[in-house]
């Protein structure tokens, strides 16, 4: 057991602290904040605070751990040997960087409270954080920052026992649309036709009717395949299903179809499933509400976790959503338009709210990379969409993360718009 001495336990340094020293470096922690119990500990202990007791390990603290509410912080960023870090802590400290209030600034979402223009969909935009503006976005800082402070502490006491984690992998595929051709209803199959056929996509219009006479599969149709492969390679997948209603961004099959229910649970019966709340339910409760009960209603099982469609995320009202509905996981933490750890860690955190000061129940599962923004919005070719992932798989490996990706149902389609993206998500995975 590690002994953190301060002069005042408060829940930012309570969530942060085990953060780093439980969830990543697995190392159990305590607090005091009396000098004669700090004194007499035997094990492993630092100070965090303006000043040091005696000769011990030290961390001088920022005061952003002390605080309540959003300031507006003036951070600079500079280096702690090659990794960009902030908070400077002085030459007494015996790490140059305040990391824990580092760490608490990222993983927290605090500049998403400051005031930010936000894109097209109500997002926040990548090229507003941090992260992005300073060139480390596409590297988890806060478990490399905890690694090279595990160098420091394991110099200052080498006889401790210290534990390694493990990497893990975690694929996660979103079904936005289950099927490209079959289960559409009369209208969107005559609506499909006419325009393959006013755009003269005349290979569209006989493959949608082979596939709708039962005479080739549906494209869209992979689940099969990415359930074998999570068979072979023992691997965890994760699949989100979208049961909103049909709007302009929501345009998946009808949830009471027959078909697309059976499909839900035949999966179910071999993953977990999670929900895809629709476009507009990221600031709507009841409407999320009313999407949970329908997909609970679908496989018989409560659903306890999920991804935005569209990566809308209003923070903090849309987990504050999500908590009150007993949702105990989320995996919207990312950027829609480009790669990268939005909140800077591939260590699955929990969700800290700013307005409340608390945290919650709510596990963020961050992932690092999306399929159609590489293809989409990076303008990647095949080879460097994947060059792109297996880099940031590398950085996760460096500190035993753990590495989420997100697929869609239809980019294993190998058909023209997704040719060998099958193979990109098989080399992804060995």
């Amino acid at each position: 057991m590690l002994l953190v001495y301060t002069h005042k336990i408060t829940p930012r340094l309570n969530y942060i602290f085990k953060h780093i020293f439980v969830r990543i470096l697995q190392i159990p922690v305590s607090f005091t904040t009396k000098v004669e119990e700090f004194v007499v500990h035997n094990g492993p202990k630092i100070t965090y605070a303006k000043s040091p007791l005696g000769s011990e390990f030290f961390i001088r603290s920022n005061d952003i751990l002390f605080e309540q509410g959003i300031n507006d912080i003036d951070i600079k960023v500079l280096n702690w040997d090659e990794v960009p870090c902030f908070f400077p802590a002085g030459e007494f400290s015996s790490i140059p960087f305040d990391i824990f209030a580092a760490s608490f600034y990222l993983i927290s979402r605090y500049e998403e409270y400051l005031p930010h223009v936000r894109d097209i969909h109500e997002r926040f935009p990548f090229n507003e954080s941090i992260a992005f503006k300073n060139g480390f976005l596409e590297k988890p800082v806060v478990d490399i920052w905890a690694f090279k402070f595990l160098e420091t502490l394991k110099e200052k006491f080498p006889n401790y026992t210290y534990k390694e984690r493990e990497f893990t992998m975690i694929s996660t595929i979103d079904v936005d649309i289950a099927f490209s051709y079959k289960n559409k209803g009369i209208l969107r199959t005559f609506g499909g036709f006419f325009k393959d056929f006013v755009q003269f996509r005349f290979v569209n219009i006989w493959y949608r009717l082979l596939t709708i006479l039962n005479l080739k599969k549906d494209p869209y149709n992979t689940f099969s395949e990415i359930l074998k492969i999570k068979k072979e390679l023992k691997l965890t997948t994760l699949f989100f299903f979208l049961v909103g209603d049909y709007t302009t961004f929501d345009k998946n099959i009808s949830s009471s179809n027959n078909k697309y229910r059976s499909l839900v649970k035949s999966v179910a019966d071999y993953a977990k499933i999670g929900l895809h709340p629709s476009y507009y339910s990221h600031k709507d409760a009841a409407l999320l509400k009313k999407e949970k009960l329908r997909l609970e209603n679908i496989i018989n099982t409560p659903v306890t976790f999920s991804r935005q469609h569209y990566l809308r995320l209003n923070i903090p009202e849309t987990y504050q959503n999500l908590i009150d509905l007993d949702f105990e996981e989320d995996y919207t933490m990312g950027y829609a338009r480009t790669v990268g750890f939005r909140a800077s860690t591939c260590t699955p955190f929990y969700f800290y709210d700013l307005d409340f000061e608390i945290q919650t129940p709510l596990k963020l599962y961050a992932f690092a990379f999306m399929d159609g923004t590489l293809k989409d919005h990076l303008k990647l070719t095949n080879e460097e969409s994947l060059a792109k992932i297996l880099a940031l798989k590398d950085e996760v490996k460096k500190v035993n993360g753990t590495f989420i990706s997100l697929f869609h149902n239809n980019s294993l389609s190998e058909n023209d718009e997704w040719k060998g993206w099958s193979t990109i998500y098989k080399q992804m995975l060995s």
